[in-house]
């Protein structure tokens, strides 16, 4: 079994490319499921319920998110009744939406966790490692397989949520920084990590967003509008082989795509 998992999508640049080049590579390397963050499809902040249907459309059978979900309040219209789109599971027990899921490929059943990190990030929710202990008790009887979206900042954290989990968890990967690391790798007990899986946006802009009002406020101390950069788009990735018989990653490789012309 393959299994693709993307990050960021950014705006409409990252939406487009991430429906241009998600049929071709499902088909090319022959992918089972493809799970993706959203969080930022929305005019780079937030999800509404069409551009959600236009991911899926793309080829996502998963969606997650992280901090940002909340920012466009359309995404109320749908996180209650897509059982196939996430917000982190350590938000309060009454917020709406699911923070886990279980997709059915033929046989098999795929579980996707999504929780936020807590190390310089807003706001602080409850502890991802304790709670993962639990999510795991629920799900780990019905799963071939355990993916996890751990949108964090910092890399320590990821680092050590992977670790921790190793061996428990099919996958960790982590979300929220945009900018895709070189770190992929097979952890000793067989859990799959890349530290952060980078985004899909626009390659000339910072963290998708155009570069003038991200250095205005570096510069000046104050508020400036961003908006979300337009132009050739980066797709970043990883493809994670699973043995089929063990149910073991056996190999993770990172997916970097550049467009070459300019829109």
């Amino acid at each position: 079994m393959k299994i693709l998992m993307v990050g960021d999508v950014v705006g409409r640049t990252g939406r487009y490319f991430f429906m241009e080049q998600t049929p071709e590579l499902r088909q090319a390397k022959k992918i089972d499921v493809v799970v993706v963050n959203g969080e930022n499809a929305a005019h780079g902040k937030g999800l509404t319920p069409s551009i959600f249907s236009d991911l899926i459309k793309g080829g996502a059978d998963v969606v997650t998110s992280g901090n940002h979900i909340w920012d466009n309040p359309k995404v109320l219209e749908i996180i209650d009744t897509e059982p196939f789109l996430l917000r982190p599971a350590n938000y309060p027990e009454d917020t709406p939406g699911r923070g886990f899921c279980i997709f059915p490929v033929g046989r098999k059943k795929i579980g996707v966790i999504n929780l936020s990190g807590r190390t310089f990030m807003q706001p602080q929710l409850d502890d991802p490692f304790r709670l993962t202990e639990k999510i795991l008790k629920l799900m780990r009887k019905d799963c071939d397989a355990i993916l996890v979206d751990f949108h964090a900042e910092a890399t320590s954290e990821k680092l050590a949520f992977a670790n921790y989990f190793d061996g428990q968890v099919t996958a960790v990967v982590g979300t929220h920084t945009h900018v895709q690391t070189a770190d992929e790798k097979i952890l000793p007990k067989g859990t799959a990590y890349i530290t952060d899986l980078g985004m899909v946006g626009a390659q000339n802009s910072i963290l998708g967003m155009t570069v003038e009002p991200v250095i205005k406020r570096f510069l000046t101390g104050r508020p400036s509008k961003f908006e979300v950069a337009e132009g050739a788009a980066v797709y970043c990735a990883v493809l994670i082989d699973i043995d089929d018989k063990k149910n073991k990653p056996t190999k993770i490789e990172r997916i970097l795509l550049k467009e070459n012309s300019s829109r």
